[in-house]
């Protein structure tokens, strides 16, 4: 098939929706279809479009279905489609109407839909080639923070949590880009009152994954995720993640999990991160829950979860032609 994904994170960003875009692309080509990533739909001809943002895609979504009514649509919805846009905004309500399959990035998101709406909606996790595990430093434990700066990721809890174990031999490294001058400010504000505290910016890919492979534990912070790439590396790196307790971090560790602290409560995160500073048991155990869902976001599981939705839309597109 001749297939455009849609996303509004512009190329050479390294926001989620585009390294999801990008992911699928690859997996469409091995698969044999010829792919395209786009901002939007530019007109030109294609038998499936493949949307990602309920709300910033809603344009393309619905250029696309008033030229091509009988051709199928996929809507891929992020978290602040699921636990924002979709209750308040009507693009994003009218993006789940004219999707003929949707796909939520872990199965808590489903909780967020209506039951017709489950009904024509597939859990597909974001897979991740597992990275090899470095030797944590001994001198300290050392914590990583991964995600661009923004509302969204409550990103300096961690960094707060510090004020709350003053003698502890712990360091924050935090990597994103500030997504306003004030969470630069705020960074370097941080920085300034807190020397255990580092915020190095954004770096390559390569460069955020060689600081999250030695840490001694990687902590998520959102107010909302849909099902957040960086939780799904640390599964395949083998880091302990301490999350905060959203249904997209559920969704994707697990309601048994035990390193989630309630949202916003640096107390309780300072908690967590002295018990997996202290107890090597403890942290071992997060490894091993960890460990047990590793199979969720391996590549090949990723690729047939992808090949069933498309083998699905062929054979619904041919029945209605029919």
């Amino acid at each position: 098939m001749r297939i455009l994904i849609v996303t509004p994170a512009a190329p050479g960003s390294r926001h989620g929706n585009r390294a999801t875009a990008l992911r699928w692309a690859r997996h469409l080509r091995a698969l044999g279809h010829e792919t395209r990533v786009a901002l939007e739909w530019d007109g030109r001809d294609c038998e499936l479009l493949i949307a990602l943002h309920a709300r910033r895609s809603h344009a393309a979504m619905h250029a696309w279905k008033a030229a091509h009514p009988r051709r199928p649509l996929v809507l891929v919805l992020t978290g602040t489609d699921l636990y924002r846009d979709i209750r308040s905004d009507a693009d994003a309500r009218a993006s789940l109407r004219l999707a003929d399959r949707m796909v939520v990035l872990q199965p808590k998101g489903l909780e967020e839909l209506s039951a017709a709406q489950r009904a024509k909606t597939s859990v597909i996790f974001q897979s991740v080639r597992a990275v090899r595990r470095q030797t944590p430093p001994r001198s300290y434990f050392l914590v990583s923070v991964i995600g661009h700066l923004r509302e969204e990721k409550d990103p300096f809890r961690a960094a707060l949590a510090l004020a709350r174990l003053p003698q502890a031999a712990i360091r924050v490294v935090q990597l994103g880009q500030a997504m306003s001058p004030e969470m630069g400010r705020q960074a370097r504000a941080l920085m300034r009152a807190e020397p255990r505290y580092r915020w190095l910016g954004e770096l390559d890919h390569a460069g955020a994954m060689r600081w999250l492979a030695r840490s001694h534990v990687m902590v998520i912070s959102s107010r909302m995720e849909g099902g957040a790439h960086v939780v799904s590396e640390a599964i395949a790196t083998g880091v302990p993640v301490i999350a905060s307790a959203i249904p997209g971090n559920i969704g994707l560790l697990g309601e048994r999990y035990q390193g989630y602290y309630p949202f916003a409560d640096e107390a309780a995160l300072a908690a967590q991160l002295a018990r997996a500073q202290a107890d090597p048991a403890w942290l071992a155990a997060l490894e091993t829950a960890l460990k047990a869902r590793s199979h969720e976001i391996d590549p090949l599981a990723e690729r047939a979860a992808i090949a069933r939705l498309i083998t699905d839309l062929t054979r619904s597109s041919e029945a209605r032609s029919n």
